[in-house]
């Protein structure tokens, strides 16, 4: 089992729980939709294939398959009845009230320093186990359906193909006036339960202006665990013309 989390965008909330990474299933639908006509589908004696209408995005699913254990150290809540402990992700699946036309909250699936997806649940299931004698469970198994969006805060994100493209240059090459130093406050869980500090995500964003970058200020400064970073820290970042060979 591994340890991972979910961070609520709006509140800061920080979610954590335990993953069987064999279960890790990632889904990509490309977008595309069969070609449609006033009387319905376009059909051909001809066509050995239905005609496509291209319509660009798609989407990108990750279900999860999550574990929660009322006596499993580590949680901020304690308590008797796992479903405390699980109704955080439920109510991610609700429609919130008072935002256009009822987005679910948007959450970041935070895993080591490889994983940072932001999304939205999309549906959530849920498996109760080792009931007390008063009907109260104590374990949980619970599937959700994580659909991931784009950088919401991001005002020019970079295109996906040069995204990948980006990786961290080895330390020693980088002159050392094409590097910054930012002083972080460091990040963690605080005693209510939220997150306090600055994230690589966040630093990448307004440094970089990508937020997907957050994995080059990792390996660039040999951080293993990224999502806390220890007070104190200082941040090596290098220009963004270093990152694309120019500098």
């Amino acid at each position: 089992m591994e340890r991972v989390a979910f961070l609520i965008e709006e509140t800061g909330e920080r979610l954590g729980c335990l993953l069987n990474p064999e279960s890790l299933v990632v889904r990509r639908a490309a977008g595309l939709k069969p070609r449609r006509s006033l009387g319905g589908h376009v059909t051909g004696a001809g066509l050995a294939d239905d005609p496509l209408l291209y319509t660009g995005g798609g989407s990108t699913e990750l279900r999860l398959d999550l574990l929660f254990d009322v006596y499993v150290a580590g949680s901020s809540i304690q308590t008797e009845d796992v479903r405390e402990l699980t109704a955080p992700l439920w109510r991610l699946a609700e429609n919130a009230a008072g935002e256009g036309y009822g987005r679910p909250p948007l959450a970041r699936f935070i895993w080591g320093k490889t994983w940072n997806v932001p999304g939205v649940i999309a549906a959530a299931a849920e498996r109760l186990e080792n009931f007390t004698p008063e009907g109260a469970p104590t374990r949980s198994w619970l599937r959700l359906r994580l659909l991931r969006v784009g950088e919401a805060e991001a005002q020019a994100p970079a295109p996906p193909a040069r995204r990948s493209a980006i990786t961290a240059p080895p330390p020693e090459s980088v002159p050392e006036d094409q590097v910054q130093f930012h002083p972080v406050m460091g990040s963690g869980a605080s005693p209510d339960g939220g997150l306090k500090g600055e994230r690589l995500d966040q630093i990448a964003l307004r440094v970089y202006g990508d937020a997907g970058l957050w994995t080059v200020l990792a390996a660039f400064n040999g951080l293993d665990d990224p999502f806390h970073l220890p007070p104190g820290l200082v941040l090596r970042i290098p220009s963004r013309a270093v990152l694309e060979g120019l500098g």
